[in-house]
């Protein structure tokens, strides 16, 4: 079985968390942006330096970069059945370039899987996180401007993937169990389930 998953929500909603969960169930590879570019920003790649001073900024990085960082991944073997994403697409560019590079290896998503969280919940979870794990892209001013830009250009291609029948809205907040549960309940209703 494959499975090709989108997960989006705002900053804070859960979207790693529950990506790696609902991905190690599948027995597919997690693809993160914002991990690949935190791990190359610690390696301090060419890649990581760039990302560094934009995202220092409270910017995203350009969708030109994103889209070939998250093309040459899901060329890697483990992403041959399947893969779910994490910060990509992130707007309306972003996801007709997704479809695109599909479509040209006759694929699509399968499932997007939208966490809903209240913007306080949000600002909350991220603001625990930069304390817990030391983020320093994680401040109150960043955040804010993220969430921003998240509202007006992520928010949108939403609608997209309801129109095409794919969206599984999923109450963000509770426990993780209880998140991850309803998850995997809206993924089993499509046929795709944990191996």
């Amino acid at each position: 079985m494959t499975a090709r998953l989108l997960i989006v929500g705002p900053q804070g909603s859960g979207k790693g968390t529950q990506g790696v969960r609902i991905a190690e169930a599948l027995g597919i590879p997690a693809v993160s942006t914002g991990d690949i570019f935190r791990a190359n920003i610690k390696g301090g790649t060419e890649l990581g330096e760039k990302v560094k001073a934009i995202t220092a900024a409270g910017n995203l990085v350009p969708d030109e970069l994103t889209g070939e960082v998250v093309r040459d991944r899901l060329e890697q073997a483990d992403a041959a059945q399947g893969f779910l994403l994490d910060g990509y697409p992130r707007n309306a560019g972003q996801a007709a370039d997704l479809d695109a590079y599909l479509a040209g290896k006759g694929q699509a998503l399968d499932a997007v899987i939208l966490l809903e969280v209240p913007r306080e919940e949000s600002i909350a979870r991220i603001t625990q996180r930069a304390a817990e794990q030391g983020r320093s892209d994680d401040t109150e001013e960043v955040v804010a401007k993220r969430l921003a830009i998240y509202e007006s250009e992520t928010a949108p291609i939403v609608g997209t993937y309801a129109e095409r029948g794919i969206l599984d809205r999923i109450d963000g907040v509770g426990s993780l169990d209880e998140i991850t549960s309803r998850i995997r309940a809206a993924l089993a209703a499509r046929g795709i389930a944990a191996v």
